[in-house]
């Protein structure tokens, strides 16, 4: 079991770092303005950024099952 443990820690730990790395960026983005200010490098990275967070909330969505699902088998094995 401990190394389901282990994958579900390094898969969270992915999703958060893909998640934080996209946080800023997107920060960065939405301050300079409205869309019709922005250059045509910032849209195509805006576009870009909004094709992969397209995963991200699937993928948090996983985690937190597979989390859920590690601790009711633990939770099974230790009553």
């Amino acid at each position: 079991m401990a190394i389901f443990v282990v994958l579900w820690g390094v898969l969270a730990l992915v999703v958060a770092i893909y998640r934080n790395l996209l946080g800023i960026h997107e920060g960065a983005l939405h301050i300079s303005g409205v869309a019709a200010s922005l250059g045509d490098h910032e849209l195509r990275q805006l576009k870009r950024e909004d094709k992969i967070e397209r995963w991200g909330e699937p993928l948090t969505v996983v985690v937190f099952l597979y989390g859920l699902f590690l601790a009711s088998v633990y939770l099974y094995e230790i009553s």
